[in-house]
């Protein structure tokens, strides 16, 4: 298992797969790295590419507003990564070819953190990390635990600003990490 600086070096230089040709910048991740919650993405889009930071454009202010009705805030109490770490193009799915080339990142950011809640953002990052048959529309909010992390899945920000009806099911799915997060004695 490498260190943060040596895990941070070795996605820098990443060639692993064909998106390391279009990327502008590495999207390694941001938050505290002794957080206990881990918010896990499929990618990052075009502002995240610009900027190296993941979910900074418009879902990444919505994310944010989420966070702050839960006592969390990206750069004090968790910690926030993707799946795999450049841009799709055109901000489409990641391939599997591209995931299972980025997988071994976000493994050992996780063994680093060592966290107790992982949540992930979206169908494509629940898919990758609670199960493949993942269906988001019936399991948002659901808890499953796996090698002693508390793992569920919330509608991405994306799908929020598109869709305002999924809304009220993620406000409730973030109290329900509120309530897990009391239940595990994790601090806000």
């Amino acid at each position: 298992m490498l260190n943060w600086e040596q895990l941070e070096a070795a996605c820098s230089g990443c060639t692993g797969c064909g998106l390391c040709e279009t990327r502008q910048n590495v999207v390694f991740g941001v938050g505290n790295r002794e957080a206990k919650i881990l918010f896990v993405g499929e990618g990052p889009g075009q502002q995240e590419d610009i900027q190296g930071q993941p979910f900074v454009g418009p879902a990444g202010k919505l994310l944010d507003d989420m966070l702050s009705i839960i006592d969390l805030d990206r750069n004090i109490n968790c910690y926030i990564a993707n799946i795999v770490k450049c841009r799709p193009p055109k901000n489409r799915d990641p391939l599997e070819t591209e995931q299972e080339a980025c997988i071994g990142f976000l493994n050992n950011q996780i063994a680093l953190l060592q966290p107790k809640i992982l949540v992930c953002l979206g169908r494509i990052a629940a898919m990758r990390m609670i199960k493949e048959d993942f269906r988001i529309t019936k399991e948002h909010g659901q808890w499953v635990e796996k090698d002693g992390i508390w793992m569920t899945a919330i509608y991405h920000p994306s799908a929020l600003l598109r869709d305002v009806s999924k809304r009220p099911d993620t406000f409730e799915d973030l109290l329900s990490i509120r309530q897990k997060m009391k239940e595990l004695n994790i601090q806000a």
